[in-house]
């Protein structure tokens, strides 16, 4: 082992401020409103406040693929929040979501607002509001609710643990390193396992659970999250990059890629979205789809 200094916790953990690498400034013990902000309300009744991260990019994508469909009512306003910026931490965003991480969506079409939060809980309510992308036959439902949760539950593995000890912690530590790259593999592995008997994560038809691995997963197999794609040796998963690669071509997968995004080709960016006009098709055939 090559960790050093030798760490031994204290009897009582306190919060240092200067210890938490590249997020130290926006990471914090506590929760609640740091600032009075209120959110901005667009003309659309879905208001999507994000950012275009792994999580966030599953809503505007499954956004994306509603409008496809031809669901009107899925037209949506996404307002951009900068965590590095600590907007999460403004009054309005907190009280859309208490737990003060993208993506938050408040839904106005009926008689009181809606709020969601938690991007599972997002693509549910998407779901189930428009009859799209959420099997209703028992068995089908079952399965794809699974894969959607296998998502929630295996992501904070693959970015709160390896992505952050391997890409964003003040310094290497092999332990940790060894430890969440091998959950890593055994998640990819337990992906590969699975699309090399069908085409899509939850069976014959493409449904959310597809929309929550993808930009995760998916990333991570074309080698662009955390560029790490050597490190993990993706080339051997080749089922998830099959699978990655037929939902990289979707134009609604790359416009939902583009919204709330501040890094990369500034080609690739549409920082705020509030109409299908603010698509610009020139700058689509631009995005890359690795």
């Amino acid at each position: 082992m090559t960790d050093t200094p030798t760490y031994v916790p204290p009897k009582v953990w306190t919060w240092d401020k200067e210890s938490g690498g590249r997020f130290a400034a926006i990471n914090r013990p506590i929760a609640g409103a740091t600032h009075e902000k209120p959110l901005p309300v667009g003309k659309h009744p879905l208001q999507l406040y994000s950012l275009g991260t792994p999580n966030g990019v599953k809503v505007t994508i499954m956004l994306e693929e509603l409008l496809a469909l031809g669901h009107a009512g899925a037209e949506y306003d996404a307002w951009l929040i900068n965590i590095g910026e600590g907007d999460q931490f403004g009054s309005g965003f907190v009280e859309a979501n208490p737990n003060s991480k993208i993506p938050a969506l408040v839904d106005h079409s009926g008689s009181k607002p809606i709020r969601i939060f938690e991007s599972g809980a997002i693509l549910i309510h998407l779901a189930e509001k428009f009859g799209a992308f959420l099997p209703t036959e028992a068995a089908a439902r079952a399965e794809c609710l699974s894969w959607l949760f296998w998502q929630m539950g295996s992501a904070p593995f693959l970015g709160g643990g390896f992505g952050h000890f391997y890409a964003y912690a003040p310094y290497k530590m092999e332990y940790p390193i060894n430890r969440y790259a091998m959950e890593v593999k055994r998640q990819m592995d337990v992906l590969d396992r699975n699309l090399a008997e069908r085409p899509f994560i939850a069976g014959d038809e493409y449904t959310i659970a597809d929309m929550a691995i993808w930009p995760w997963y998916g990333g991570l197999a074309k080698g662009v999250l955390y560029e790490a794609g050597e490190f993990l040796s993706v080339q051997d998963y080749k089922n998830v990059i099959r699978w990655a690669d037929a939902l990289g071509a979707r134009p609604a997968v790359r416009r939902g890629r583009m919204v709330n995004r501040t890094f990369g080709d500034p080609s690739s960016q549409l920082r705020e979205r509030h109409d299908a006009s603010d698509f610009d098709t020139r700058t689509q055939d631009k995005l890359e789809t690795k």
